[in-house]
């Protein structure tokens, strides 16, 4: 099954910061439209960041500043940069891309912050 796969999330204090990672054999990860998504313990999963070949658009308007997200077109790999993380930024982070006409996401990277 052809999927992203996500990695770098971990228990963070308050204030502390993570790298995301998302990349896959099978995908060019470098060149796709990708998303990433959070999903809240107990909620739905919310798209934070879409990022294309020409631009960003950041629907995470909270975290303004504190969350960057970038390409390493070498390595193929996707990244989302959590920085000054809160207790509301707890949930799983997954990465998504359309392939084949379908929405696919990987399985996601645990993130929690709390004191």
């Amino acid at each position: 099954q052809v999927q992203p796969v996500e990695s770098g999330g971990a228990f963070v204090q308050p204030g502390g910061s993570l790298r995301l990672s998302c990349t896959s054999p099978e995908l060019e990860i470098r060149l796709r439209t990708m998303g990433w998504y959070h999903q809240a313990p107990g909620k739905t999963r919310n798209l934070l960041v879409t990022m294309t070949r020409d631009r960003t658009i950041d629907y995470e308007h909270r975290a303004k500043g504190r969350f960057t997200v970038s390409r390493d077109y070498a390595k193929n790999i996707l990244y989302r940069q959590l920085n000054d993380l809160e207790p509301d930024n707890t949930g799983v982070y997954s990465c998504q891309t359309r392939y084949n006409a379908v929405d696919i996401w990987g399985r996601g990277t645990q993130v929690t912050v709390s004191s």
